[in-house]
């Protein structure tokens, strides 16, 4: 790569339940301290064209599913040999149910598959303890465990990953249509997923709503939620994924 050539990023941060503009704002001023990066900010996956020519990819979604045309790129542009900084809410699609109950159909089998998983559900949102799971990675190594006070996500698992945290739950996810969770497998919390020669980096931290991140459904949620976003070990771990991504662009 020339000494003198821009790194052009791809972000897309978009959809509902969640502080979307300030996770934004935060991906960006990371995103700032590397002058070298330009990058381009979009509310959907529409622009393939745009997409195919950045050197990586970041999605900061929640609900937000691209087509199926959309997905095939996708795939294809990680498969070429591209990088995808996924994270928190872009494996989620939510249907809230007329009992009260949310599920999330399993509608985007191409998406999950390069993502390496499916969120499916979470428990109330309480204190957990991240694990490292490959001490010796680059992406990892030197943070300690930690705990943060996030969404812990249990989710449908696509694909052989490399772990690099993980955590252990095992009891209810209240209000999920998949409630009960009794098997005492690590749940993926950061994750490498190979997708031909390029490969997705996951990291499922990252919860955030604001008081007005739940309209329609609730016109003013009481609480304030910043989850991991109030954590030191956070930051360590985005800034690390994006160092990791501009190291391999191409």
């Amino acid at each position: 790569m020339s000494e003198h050539r821009t790194i052009n990023v791809y972000l897309v941060a978009a959809g509902q339940y969640h502080d979307i503009d300030y996770a934004r704002l935060e991906l960006l001023k990371l995103l700032a301290e590397n002058e070298k990066i330009r990058t381009h900010v979009a509310e959907n996956y529409h622009d393939l064209d745009a997409i195919a020519a950045s050197d990586f990819l970041i999605t900061y979604t929640c609900n937000l599913v691209p087509t199926e045309d959309e997905q095939l790129a996708l795939r294809d542009y990680i498969s070429s040999g591209k990088r995808w900084f996924a994270l928190h809410g872009t494996n989620s699609i939510l249907e809230f149910l007329a009992d009260g109950r949310v599920r999330a159909p399993e509608t985007a089998p191409v998406l999950m598959e390069t993502l390496g998983t499916q969120f499916i559900a979470h428990p109330p949102i309480k204190p957990y303890t991240v694990n490292i799971a490959d001490p010796d990675h680059e992406l990892v190594k030197g943070i300690n465990e930690f705990e943060t006070d996030d969404e812990l996500y249990l989710s449908r698992i696509h694909g052989d990953l490399h772990m690099l945290l993980d955590t252990r739950f095992t009891g209810k996810a209240t209000n999920w249509v998949e409630e009960q969770w009794d098997d005492d497998d690590p749940r993926p919390v950061y994750y490498l997923n190979k997708v031909g020669s390029g490969e997705v980096l996951y990291l499922t931290l990252g919860h955030c709503r604001g008081h007005y991140d739940m309209q329609p459904m609730i016109d003013y949620y009481p609480v304030v939620e910043r989850g991991s976003w109030e954590v030191p070990e956070y930051y360590q771990l985005l800034r690390r994924g994006i160092k990791y991504c501009v190291d391999r662009a191409g």
